[in-house]
């Protein structure tokens, strides 16, 4: 059994997309896995603008054709009329996990009081999870610190492949019965 966890990053950003200033999410985000999976993983990524119809339909092609199981977005979550991530994001799901979104403000709010302003939403899509993260890469940070000790048990649970950590960076959280030997 293949164990390699296959992640998509999708940063989404008019001006991004439109080679108005340099994405900073994706970087962010490699960046955070390079120093906290202990698993083998590879990424697909994907810069894309604020349009809801190509939000869901790059989120279902990361899931559907390119098969990831761990997608994450960054950008499109605030109250702008713009920023629709999460509505392309709930369009997609077949589960929603209300818990990752309620986790990631309450994470945010210890840095910033416009973190009530976010709607960041967590959904499973077929056996892939589905994260929205803030834009900027501090708070990627912040927010994965927050919340990524229970993404691989969640994985576990959706039949993804079993996500192990750097500990020093993040321990992952499992009930015993959960716990794989090393």
């Amino acid at each position: 059994m293949n164990n390699e966890l296959l992640i998509g990053l999708v940063s989404i950003s008019d001006r991004a997309a439109s080679g108005v200033y340099e994405d900073k999410g994706i970087p962010a985000l490699q960046e955070w896995f390079g120093a906290a999976l202990s698993t083998p993983w590879k990424m697909v990524t994907r810069l894309i603008p604020d349009e809801q119809p190509v939000i869901e339909q790059t989120l279902k092609d990361l899931v559907d054709n390119e098969k990831c199981q761990l997608v994450l977005t960054t950008g499109g979550t605030g109250p702008a009329p713009r920023d629709v991530t999460p509505e392309a994001t709930l369009a997609v799901a077949d589960k929603v996990m209300p818990g990752f979104g309620e986790q990631m403000r309450q994470v945010s709010l210890k840095y910033v009081p416009t973190a009530i302003l976010s709607r960041q939403v967590g959904v499973v899509r077929k056996q892939a999870l589905i994260l929205n993260l803030p834009g900027q890469p501090k708070a990627i940070k912040e927010t994965l610190d927050g919340v990524f000790a229970a993404v691989p048990y969640c994985m576990d649970l959706i039949g993804g492949p079993y996500i192990e950590t750097h500990e020093n960076v993040i321990k992952v959280f499992r009930p015993k019965s959960a716990v794989r030997p090393k």
